[in-house]
């Protein structure tokens, strides 16, 4: 972005004139020494990485001079305005931006919220990229206002854009909060109208996994931090990392400290973690980001990969977690690995580039594999080649810690040499063909993850699936339409000519009515004919019998007869000494 800047700061004002139809209106005054301007709407935000087009959310696009009089502009691209702005000192642009989706990386207009990702919704110019910035609210004087970023009032301050668009903010009337301490730094945790919060549990927890990732650091890279919690009364899981504060949703509301408290500890170390990982450790791609496309990067088996793998060890670490819950986070990785076909055909460097191509959908069957995932297995294993090199001196928390500290890295980014020269350096054997089969390649994992599991102690147990369609004929079905989501390679329904998308209507002549399993196991497998709609055509497929089973359950847990040496790494890597 240019260094020189128009003198002035920019100024919005946000809006809800009429929260039932969820537009919040924006208003921002920019002071212009040009003949012509250039407005932009970012076309992605961090932590998300995909084109998402935000600019189609927006109504009502126009300019005034410093008369307050229309002025000529016209749209140049799908996201960006060109403005002539001759004979006027200040330029203000007035539009609505459609606000209907709660997420943690959305904008939201209601009667009792308003949450807003400026990344979403509010303009910049490069003039003005680096020109202090202020947010006037027009909100109710009994609401809250949760945000790392400076407060007067109602009124909101940063020093630039990529601050603001790095800072979400959430206005209500029934925030609460709480905060803890470590090292003198504080961390808020804020909900929004959720009741019986149980404070000091909640607290005790996040004290400890914090406690435990700055000790590993050395420092944290913010003075402050916020945890931003949505709560919604629907299913929702979902974190966005920032450096001064992450938002998080999940729900429904009433299952938050119940049966989805695990999931709340994952996510918040999670993105905690993102503090380092990514908004401090980030790779050349995105040193600056580049809001307006792709920022393609094949790293994102480190930026989210490891975030995933340390999120959760550090509960384990912390004592949060006990080594039976966390065995049981790391078998879903295990367990989404091999279920999915796409580990055959990719590796999960160039599933990472191709996140731009369709973003966080289910895409073409087999295509793509998810960084978290892949990323997190193999991590794992880095973590074991580390460890095991250098007698468990050192884990991948030391990788991560040099990373974080090197100041080249820090100003310019890094890449993937830097990653292996480092990992090298530090355990001292080659790591020249993990990288070449595994992060850039499609060789199996299981035998490297066999090794890992093996030197820590560890055991992977195959289980029978108890659901016939999956391990009989190789199928997953949506839970209520029954339709195929996924076919195993090699089974019945491969073999038989089954298509992702056919819905299953009626087995041997007999209609289902949410009894597909039911009817299955009555069959005993023999002579199974199966009825699928597809593309409005009825069709019977006859499943061939297959001596085989397929989307077999994998388990965890750690070995009762381990070896001193597993033993001791088992302890290092657990818990940094003894369990």
């Amino acid at each position: 972005m240019p260094k020189n800047k128009p003198s002035g700061e920019v100024g919005f004002k946000l809006t809800c004139p009429n929260p039932n139809d969820q537009y919040l209106s924006i208003e921002c005054r920019l002071p212009v020494n040009q003949k012509n301007i250039e407005l932009f709407l970012p076309s992605w935000r961090p932590g998300r990485y995909e084109i998402t087009n935000f600019a189609k959310n927006i109504r009502g696009f126009k300019v005034l001079n410093d008369l307050n009089q229309p002025i000529p502009f016209h749209k140049s691209t799908k996201d960006s305005w060109k403005v002539a702005c001759e004979g006027t000192k200040t330029i203000t642009i007035k539009y609505q931006y459609y606000s209907h989706e709660l997420n943690a990386g959305s904008t939201f207009v209601s009667e009792d919220l308003l949450y807003v990702n400026p990344v979403n919704c509010l303009i910049y110019s490069n003039e003005h990229f680096n020109c202090a910035i202020k947010i006037e609210l027009f909100i109710a004087d009994e609401w809250n206002i949760a945000t790392s970023l400076k407060q007067k009032g109602k009124t909101l301050i940063t020093t630039n854009f990529d601050n603001l668009f790095d800072s979400p903010f959430i206005c209500a009337q029934n925030l609460v909060k709480e905060y803890y301490e470590v090292n003198g730094i504080r961390f808020y945790i804020w909900f929004n109208d959720l009741l019986n919060i149980p404070w000091e549990k909640l607290i005790a927890d996040f004290k400890k996994f914090t406690t435990k990732q700055i000790k590993d650091f050395g420092e944290f890279p913010s003075k402050t931090f916020h945890f931003l919690i949505h709560t919604p009364p629907f299913k929702a899981y979902h974190g966005v990392e920032h450096l001064e504060s992450t938002v998080i949703a999940l729900g429904p509301s009433y299952d938050v400290f119940k049966g989805l408290y695990t999931e709340l500890l994952g996510v918040s170390s999670h993105e905690l973690y993102h503090v380092w990982n990514v908004k401090s450790i980030r790779p050349k791609a995105m040193r600056p980001y580049a809001f307006r496309k792709e920022n393609y990067s094949k790293l994102g088996y480190i930026y989210e990969g490891i975030t995933t793998y340390m999120g959760d060890l550090y509960l384990l670490k912390s004592g949060v977690f006990s080594m039976t819950q966390y065995l049981k986070e790391l078998q879903v990785q295990f367990q989404r690995h091999f279920d999915n076909p796409a580990r055959f055909y990719t590796s999960v460097g160039d599933s990472s580039f191709d996140t731009w191509l369709d973003g966080y959908t289910a895409g073409a069957p087999g295509r793509k594999l998810s960084i978290y995932v892949e990323g997190c297995l193999l991590a794992f294993v880095t973590d074991y080649l580390i460890r095991k090199s250098t007698k468990n001196k050192y884990g991948i928390e030391e990788v991560m810690r040099r990373l974080y500290f090197d100041t080249d890295i820090a100003e310019n980014g890094f890449e993937e040499e830097d990653y292996q020269k480092l990992l090298e350096n530090i355990s001292g054997i080659s790591f020249q063909s993990f990288f070449d089969n595994y992060l850039n390649g499609n060789h199996s994992y299981e035998p490297i993850l066999q090794d890992a599991l093996d030197y820590f102690g560890l055991e992977m147990q195959l289980n029978d699936n108890p659901l016939i369609a999956e391990h009989a004929l190789g199928i997953k079905l949506h839970p209520t339409k029954s339709t195929l989501l996924s076919i195993a390679i090699g089974s019945p329904a491969e073999m038989c000519g089954m298509r992702i998308g056919d819905q299953i209507i009626g087995i041997n002549q007999m209609r289902l009515n949410n009894d597909f399993e039911q009817w299955l196991a009555y069959f005993n497998l023999n002579d199974i004919k199966i009825t699928v709609v597809r593309a409005e055509k009825i069709i019977e497929k006859k499943m061939p019998i297959v001596h085989r089973t397929f989307f077999q359950k994998y388990a965890l847990k750690v070995l009762d007869d381990k070896s001193s040496n597993q033993s001791k790494a088992l302890r290092s890597w657990a818990c940094d000494g003894s369990l």
